[in-house]
């Protein structure tokens, strides 16, 4: 790929060490902060394989008193994040360490914004509103698949309004990511599939976004080739290091594409989806990525094709038409195999709330960078056609 001539751009990552035990080297970097006492922040199960307690011991090696806040659910609360601020001031904590998967992650970045900035997290939704820089952050995930550890996005749920709020900043980017592979294997089968769709999401949009650049071009297509090769693997053999491993390099692969490229109509679509459910994330995902990709190929046919030779589709030759059939059928495919075959309807969406749902989609932050505009009908249609 040739250099970009489209003037000076900005990319934030984050200090990362990648590997095998990363995560002992937690106590290591707090100290590294001069911490005293951190808020760790997990969730049940992450808790329940052992994780939690792992990081906590590592943090207590090294002389760092810990505060656990575990309180954490699927797609991370309003006042969750709340309840982790008042912790974290009630107890004098200095830096925070998060656990898990995307959920953790993305409320111990809402816990780190209200504990600098105080109000209320949802007073930041949107792009660049946060002033003051958070306490130290560091993030160890145990999911292949939502990359907050290495991305300037939280994604917190608005439990009023019923929608998931994206907040986007540099000031997100975490400090330090201790990514290792070894921690996934204790994920269950449906976990993977729904974090591995998702980093596959996250590589395709950023691929396609209107804010993408060689930089994010080149991880969101090695993610991709990635996905492509290792994700089923990992769903049907958890223990095997070798598709872990090819599945965390994806998810961080992708993760630096989308922060700096950002998303498209399938996030922004399961964001107000995944608000008024309280899905996991990546399902509601799989429910939208093909019908958004047939919808946006027409407007980069190019890139799309890219994307379809990076998955394993053979489009060569083909016709743009044809092409997109058969990227569309490649993701129906997989989607298939890992057990992903609900739709909206069976989740409980009918025709009445699709016009809510469009509405809230058209107003998230990543249907700016989707790679064709569209209407709110198209959205609705969009929804309807997944019904």
């Amino acid at each position: 790929m040739e250099p970009s001539s489209a003037g000076v751009r900005k990319f934030v990552i984050p200090e990362l060490v990648y590997g095998a035990d990363a995560h002992r080297l937690v106590g290591h970097y707090a100290n590294s902060f001069s911490l005293k006492k951190v808020l760790v922040v997990s969730d049940p199960g992450v808790e329940a394989v052992g994780w939690t307690d792992r990081v906590v011991a590592a943090l207590a090696g090294a002389g760092v008193i810990t505060v656990r806040f575990t309180g954490v659910t699927c797609n991370p609360k309003d006042h969750e994040v709340m309840a982790g601020a008042g912790l974290y001031r009630e107890t004098g904590c200095d830096g925070i360490v998060a656990v898990g998967g995307g959920s953790p992650m993305d409320c111990a970045k809402g816990i780190g914004i209200v504990c600098t900035n105080e109000g209320h997290v949802l007073d930041y939704a949107g792009v660049d509103q946060i002033r003051q820089p958070m306490p130290p952050l560091i993030c160890i995930p145990s999911t292949a698949g939502s990359a907050a550890d290495v991305s300037q996005f939280a994604i917190i749920t608005d439990t009023s309004a019923h929608t998931k709020m994206a907040i986007v900043s540099k000031s997100l980017v975490p400090d330090v990511a201790l990514v290792d592979p070894s921690l996934t294997v204790t994920m269950p089968p449906d976990l993977t599939a729904f974090t591995g769709i998702d980093a596959l999401v996250h590589a395709v949009e950023a691929f396609v976004s209107n804010a993408s650049s060689p930089f994010t071009d080149l991880h969101a297509l090695k993610a991709i080739g990635q996905v492509g090769g290792h994700l089923l693997g990992a769903f049907s053999d958890p223990l095997s290091l070798v598709h872990r491993d090819a599945m965390m390099f994806a998810s961080t692969q992708a993760g630096f594409a989308f922060s700096n490229a950002s998303l498209g109509a399938v996030h922004a679509m399961a964001h107000s989806l995944g608000g008024m459910l309280d899905a996991p994330h990546g399902a509601c995902n799989a429910m939208l990525f093909e019908r958004v990709v047939a919808f946006n190929f027409p407007a980069a046919p190019e890139r799309y094709r890219k994307v379809a030779a990076a998955l394993g589709a053979d489009v060569a030759g083909c016709g743009d038409a044809e092409a997109c059939g058969r990227l569309v059928e490649a993701i129906a495919t997989l989607r298939g195999a890992l057990g992903l075959t609900a739709t909206l309807s069976g989740k409980g969406v009918s025709a009445a709330h699709l016009g809510g749902l469009a509405a809230k989609a058209m107003a998230d932050a990543c249907m700016v960078t989707n790679p064709r505009r569209p209407t709110q009908r198209d959205i609705e249609e969009l929804y309807a056609s997944a019904l």
